[in-house]
Order: C-alpha cells, then sequence, then structure tokens
C-alpha cells in the first residue's frame, strides 16, 4: 500500500528520492498505484494530457495523514506540475466514499508534446515526435521500469497510457484499440526494465473540424430536404 511507503523507517531516504526524482516517476516507480495517462495529439503536436491515478488508502487515515502523503498533496503537485514547458490546467484530488479509494487527477497542455522533456516533471518519458519527410509522423515514449522492491501485490494495479491522434495511423505496438484511441496497458510486473510506446501515423490537415462546417452542412442538409420535399408536392 502507499501508505506503507511514506511510513517507512527509512524517511530520509525518501526524502533524497523525492529531491532526485519528480513525483510522476515517484509514482510510476512506486508499483502499488493505478495509473492512467490520457493524452489527445492534435495534427501540429500540440495536444492535452490527463495524469490520473489512485490506490486503496487505509479507511481511518485522516485529512492531515493525507495532506502528508507527497502523491496527493494539491500544493505539492502544484508546485511539481508547475513548468514554463506546459500549461497546468488544474489538480483534483478526492476519496470515493463508494470503495475508499484515494484519486489525483492532474491536467495539462502543451504546445508541442516533444517540449515536455525539458521540464523535471517529464524528463526522463523521451517524448519523441519525428516527421520521416512525407508527411508520416513517428511517436514514441518510455515507459519507466518499476522498481521491483516497492512491489506489493502488483497484480492489483494496472499502469495506462491511452493517446488519440487526429489522423490515420499506419503502426502501432498497442494492447488495446478504439478507433483513433491507442491503448497500452500493463500490470505492474509486466513492464519489467521499461518499454517503448511506438506509432506511425498521417497527421489530418485540420487540428479540429471547424464548428462552422458542421453548421454549414446542416444547412445544406435542411436545404436540400426542403427542396426534395416540395418536388414530391
Amino acid at each position: 500500500m502507499i501508505s506503507n511507503i511514506f511510513k517507512l523507517k527509512r524517511k530520509k531516504e525518501l526524502n533524497t528520492i523525492v529531491k532526485i526524482f519528480s513525483v510522476f516517476y515517484l509514482i510510476l516507480l512506486s508499483g502499488c498505484l493505478n495509473y492512467i495517462q490520457d493524452v489527445i495529439i492534435y495534427p501540429d503536436g500540440s495536444g492535452k494530457m490527463s495524469l490520473h491515478y489512485w490506490s486503496n488508502l487505509p479507511y481511518d487515515i485522516n485529512a492531515k495523514q493525507l495532506k502528508d502523503i507527497t502523491f496527493f498533496s494539491p500544493e505539492f503537485l502544484q508546485k511539481e506540475f508547475s513548468s514554463k514547458y506546459y500549461n497546468l490546467k488544474g489538480i483534483k484530488v478526492y476519496t470515493d466514499s463508494t470503495d475508499g479509494t484515494t484519486h489525483a487527477i492532474v491536467n495539462i497542455t502543451f504546445n508541442n508534446i516533444d517540449s515536455l522533456n525539458y521540464s523535471r516533471t517529464f524528463q526522463n518519458s523521451k517524448f519523441s515526435l519525428v516527421d520521416d519527410g512525407t508527411g508520416v509522423k513517428i511517436f514514441t515514449q518510455k515507459i519507466p521500469a518499476i522498481n521491483d522492491s516497492l512491489l506489493s501485490d502488483s497484480s492489483k494495479y494496472s499502469i495506462t497510457y491511452k493517446y488519440t491522434f487526429y489522423g490515420n495511423i499506419y503502426d502501432d505496438n498497442s494492447t488495446e484499440k478504439d478507433g483513433r484511441t491507442l491503448i497500452w496497458k500493463y500490470k505492474p510486473y509486466e513492464i519489467g526494465p521499461g518499454k517503448t510506446i511506438y506509432v506511425k501515423y498521417k497527421p489530418f490537415r485540420l487540428k479540429e473540424t471547424p464548428e462552422w462546417i458542421y453548421i454549414l452542412m446542416g444547412i445544406v442538409i435542411i436545404m436540400v430536404l426542403f427542396f426534395l420535399l416540395r418536388r414530391s408536392n
């Protein structure tokens, strides 16, 4: 359990680790949290990301103790995820009363996913989005190894990466697919020494379909139906 990690007698050692690694990597290295990284990448390389993680904390933990757990401290997360290389859009920490799980959600946007590499938070993710010269993009991201010494019963936890691409996908190594959304889902013990997310795709020309196109299409459809009905009468 995550509470056990933060109650270790070797607290000084943990504090040293916190200084070396970002909280993002402590989350992944712990192996005792469920984690979902949900990303949308637009054709120009910009996009948005939601980081959601949760764990079963002891029911008798109080609000003060919860704030002392770094992973679930809004103040710490605000500081950790503040960067000039992306925009922090929101932080939410809550406990689900139905199952006792404690959750944290961090939302960010970025102008180019490669720029995340320059932030302390994501410095070891090794995001890469390159063009092969024909308009086809190749995207990769490193999934770090899980620290075996911190694993409890890792079969209870999962680590998931979701990527939605605005384009035609040619090749990838995802474990699941849902339209243009590719999913990499693993149990901590399945990650081993680490994995690499890989996608080859060709972006659409438009970042998003403008709203006026839908309005214009609706007007055209209404006009066509009007004239068809008028002729039939």
